[in-house]
This record gives structure tokens, C-alpha cells and sequence, in this order.
């Protein structure tokens, strides 16, 4: 990764934090769209191996959960605490997860997805004993790493920890493409057949892309539910994996750092939609989003490097299309 994206990503990230500190009411948007934009982040590293997951939110959920038992626990915990517990959560589901749906390439591995997810919204829906229902989780107001702190001042911290995290992320991700591991997921994308055959575990490789992908999701999960004090069913129900994807599309899935430009643009849309065209405006979301796919197939970000780049940076980018039409046709609809 050069030195100039990494310039950029920081100056991005000291804005947004500028704007949270200057304009108290970006607050909760800013978090709720770092969250999504870290679960889309999630589907952005499953695409660089062509394959996209349906039911990505279960990792979104179970980790908000997680970090809910663990303050009901404790009564009252800290936010570094709920981070962990919530990643670890995740990282044990999708490692058990994965053994399954790695197996499976296409449409199979998305809906096998689809249909973990949709089993554990029926438990947290069911157990309401345990779960809280349709009610979901409270949660208490976590501690700031150390620092117990009034609303407001919470909410400045979780928007400066969610930039911070959001920024982590997308940096670490960068990296992890540029790894053997990253360029061998790739390659599942390209040639999984070619990639067998030097020896390299296809299984292995995307079950650890699937691994890093359901931890960026987790820490979203953590970040939304400390937000509004609550996790709940919702958070795994496939709407919720559909938005993640879209996310992930509308800002460019070839790029780590589309997954929050997708997130603002798509919870900025939403927001001032439902606020101006109350009646209507899932149709002018809608229309949007339809509108930057058929005009910028690439991505919002995608848009931005064809538009602003030199030629051979163009060229350099690796495709970010939808992977149903573009997936490796080794052993691609069955199971592998």
C-alpha cells in the first residue's frame, strides 16, 4: 500500500472525526455507518475470492450479543472488554462456520450462509428467556477504556473509537491482501484449480479470509450495540446481510476503504430519504442505488480512481464485479 493512500485514509479519517467534534448530531450517524461499514468490510475480503455471503450478519449479531452477556455478566463492563469478548464470540462461530461453507463455491456458499444466519435469528428470537426475544439485549453504558463518561462525551469517544477502528481496519486488510494468504484468496477468484495444484489448500485460504472477514464484522456488531444499548434479533436477519453486500458494492468491492465510503453514502441517502420523502423513501434509496451501479458498475471509489488516476494505476486495480458472473469455473456449482 503507498504512502499516498495511506495519507489519504488518515486525512479522511481526521475529517470525519473533525466533523463528529464540530457537529454534535453527525454522531450516531458516523458510528452507525463505521459499524455497517466494518461488516461490509467483511464482504469486501470474501469478494476478492469471488464468493459473497448472504447471512454475513449472524457475525454482526453474535458478537453484540456476546459483549451483552458479558456486561450483564459483570454488571457493567468496559468497551476494550466488549470488543474482545465480541471478536472471540465471532471468531469461534464463523471457525465452526466456515468448516461447512468453505467446502461450497457460487450461490451454494452464499445461501449455506443465508441459512446459518437465519437459524440463529430464529434462536435469539426464541430463547426469550436468554436472548430477550423481539425485545433483544439491554445493554448498560460501557466504561471508555477506563473513563466512565456522560452521553455525550460516550458518544464523541465511540465516534473517535469507531474512525479510529474503522481506519485499523481497512489499513490491516490492505496489508493482509498484500500477504500470500490475501494473493492466494485471490487466486480462488482466478484459478482455484492452478492454485491446488502448487500445493496451497483452497479450503484453508478462504477459511481464514472467512475468519478475518467475520472479525471486522464483529467489531461493527460491538460498536452498533454499545451505541444504542441494545442488540437485537435484527441484527442477524438476512435484510441486514443484504444491506452489508449492497454497502459493500455501492462503494467499490475491490477496495478495503469503499466498504465506509459505501456505508456514509448509503446511510446519508437513507437518512435524508426518510426525512424529506417520508412516503417514498425506500423508492428514492432505491433509485440511487440502482443509479450508481448501472453508471458506476466499479463503485463509488471505483468511479473515483477511473476519473482522477493515471492510466496504469487503472490498470492496476484489481476487478471489483459482482463474482456470480465471474467466478473461477473449476469445480465452481458444486462441492468442492
Amino acid at each position: 500500500m503507498g504512502a499516498r493512500n495511506i495519507v489519504l485514509l488518515v486525512t479522511a479519517a481526521v475529517l470525519l472525526a473533525a466533523v463528529a467534534w464540530l457537529l454534535p448530531w453527525t454522531r450516531t450517524f458516523l458510528v452507525i455507518a463505521m459499524s455497517k461499514g466494518l461488516a461490509a468490510l467483511g464482504i469486501v475480503i470474501l469478494l476478492r475470492a469471488g464468493q459473497v455471503s448472504f447471512g454475513h450478519a449472524m457475525f454482526f449479531a453474535v458478537s453484540a450479543y456476546a459483549a451483552g452477556f458479558a456486561s450483564r455478566m459483570l454488571g457493567g463492563t468496559d468497551i476494550a472488554v466488549m470488543l474482545a469478548v465480541g471478536i472471540a464470540a465471532a471468531a469461534v462461530l464463523s471457525l465452526v462456520v466456515g468448516l461447512f461453507v468453505v467446502r461450497y463455491r457460487q450461490i451454494f456458499f452464499g445461501m449455506l450462509n443465508l441459512a446459518f444466519s437465519m437459524v440463529l435469528y430464529s434462536i435469539l428470537e426464541k430463547f426469550f428467556e436468554i436472548t430477550g426475544g423481539s425485545d433483544g439485549l439491554r445493554l448498560s453504558r460501557p466504561s471508555m477504556f477506563g473513563l466512565v463518561l456522560q452521553r455525550n462525551d460516550f458518544d464523541l469517544m465511540l465516534v473517535f473509537l469507531s474512525i479510529a477502528l474503522a481506519l485499523g481496519a481497512t489499513l490491516a486488510v490492505q496489508v493482509y491482501f498484500a500477504s500470500s494468504y490475501g494473493q492466494a484468496l485471490r487466486a480462488i477468484k482466478s484459478n482455484e484449480t492452478r492454485l491446488e495444484y502448487i500445493g496451497v489448500s483452497a479450503r484453508l485460504v478462504l477459511l481464514i479470509g472467512y475468519v478475518v472477514s467475520a472479525v471486522t464484522g464483529a467489531i461493527g456488531g460491538v460498536l452498533l450495540a454499545a451505541l444504542q444499548g441494545l442488540a437485537s434479533p435484527s441484527f442477524s436477519y438476512w435484510i441486514q446481510s443484504g444491506e452489508f453486500v449492497f454497502i459493500a458494492i455501492l462503494g467499490g468491492s475491490a477496495f478495503p476503504a469503499g466498504a465506509f465510503v459505501g456505508a456514509l453514502v448509503y446511510e446519508g441517502v437513507r437518512i435524508y430519504a426518510a426525512a424529506f420523502a417520508n412516503d417514498i423513501w425506500e423508492l428514492v434509496l432505491g433509485l440511487v442505488i440502482i443509479g450508481i451501479i448501472l453508471f458506476a458498475p466499479r463503485g463509488l471509489v471505483g468511479l473515483a480512481v477511473e476519473t482522477f488516476a493515471s492510466p496504469r494505476k487503472r490498470e492496476a486495480v484489481p476487478d471489483g464485479s459482482v463474482p456470480m458472473t465471474n467466478a473461477a469455473p473449476a469445480k465452481g456449482s458444486a462441492e468442492q
